[in-house]
């Protein structure tokens, strides 16, 4: 047998092992109609599901984690028909983050996320502890937060037109922002080179910025969270004070036009090195290259080399 056969067979073996959706069950999953799914497909290209001999559509949990992903951007203010480019870019520097143990354990997930969704539907507190508690001793940490706790969170967030799922989401998000704070506080070691992390005002949630300061942080590196509402007009004054070895800004949505201009003044008046975190990370590279500011990055993995190489003079901004 050769190895494109071998492989053939292999991919086919493991698409057949996958549980596939039907369109109106992933309607119910996402709270997007069918006929935007569709739509979605046919015009933009944003999903590709399998089909069955009689052309019916066949979703996968992977293809049901891209429709949140689209709804997570549609959130931010990006128009559907620029999604389609931020997800491939994503993806991409995902992918070459990604370790090949995360890749094999990917079908886990689902029964991960369950777990908490069910602890979530109950409000029960000890419940979610205890899976919280399990998946953690399995997982290292940012694959905890990035494959199984964040998307649930994300999930709950995008479906708060629907009864009981405000209350659902502020369950869960109260659970998880006590316990990142915790983490945090638990990491301070005094001995450590110092890195502050603020949030870009009205471009994030408080619980995103938190666990980007747990991906942040290192054996080597502390990161300090700023209090979230931070005004970036009194970050020079801070860091006159602290004196970081960096400053880190973070922002979950799309940068606007006037952001490299805004982070490239705040830049003039530090006595330390600015970098950027997060969604606008990734897609203001372009925008702010040549200025001395870093693009650290969304992905656990990346933001952390990135900003070692930036302390350490290495990367290229």
């Amino acid at each position: 047998m050769t190895d494109a056969a071998g492989s053939s067979i292999l991919a086919a073996a493991s698409l057949e092992q996958q549980e596939l959706f039907p369109i109106r069950e992933v309607s119910r999953l996402t709270g997007v109609n069918p006929v935007t799914l569709r739509a979605w497909e046919r015009r933009y290209g944003l999903i590709q599901p399998t089909r069955t001999d009689s052309g019916h559509r066949l979703y996968s949990q992977a293809d049901i984690e891209e429709v949140r992903s689209i709804l997570a951007w549609i959130e931010r203010g990006v128009a559907v028909s620029k999604v389609g480019s931020i997800l491939s870019r994503t993806s991409a520097t995902r992918a070459q983050a990604a370790p090949s143990y995360q890749q094999a354990v990917a079908g886990e997930w689902v029964e991960w996320q369950q777990q908490v969704r069910q602890a979530v539907t109950e409000f029960d507190s000890n419940q979610l502890e205890q899976a919280y508690g399990r998946v953690f001793s399995s997982y290292p940490l940012n694959l905890v937060f990035e494959q199984v706790l964040l998307p649930v969170w994300q999930e709950l967030l995008l479906r708060q037109d629907e009864f009981g799922r405000t209350s659902e989401w502020l369950f869960l998000d109260s659970f998880l922002r006590a316990r990142t704070l915790q983490r945090l506080q638990l990491g301070r070691r005094s001995s450590r080179a110092r890195v502050l992390l603020a949030a870009i005002p009205g471009q994030c949630r408080e619980l995103e910025l938190l666990v980007t300061g747990l991906l942040l942080g290192s054996d080597a590196l502390e990161v300090e969270v700023l209090a979230f509402g931070q005004p970036l007009e009194e970050l020079s004054l801070i860091c006159e004070k602290l004196q970081p070895q960096v400053l880190v800004l973070f922002s979950n949505h799309p940068p606007a036009a006037e952001l490299p201009r805004q982070l490239r003044r705040l830049a003039l008046g530090l006595e330390c090195p600015l970098a950027l975190a997060g969604a606008a990370a990734e897609l203001g590279e372009e925008p702010l290259a040549g200025t001395p500011i870093a693009c650290l990055g969304s992905s656990a993995q990346v933001m952390q080399r990135r900003l070692a190489q930036f302390i350490d003079g290495h990367l290229d901004t």
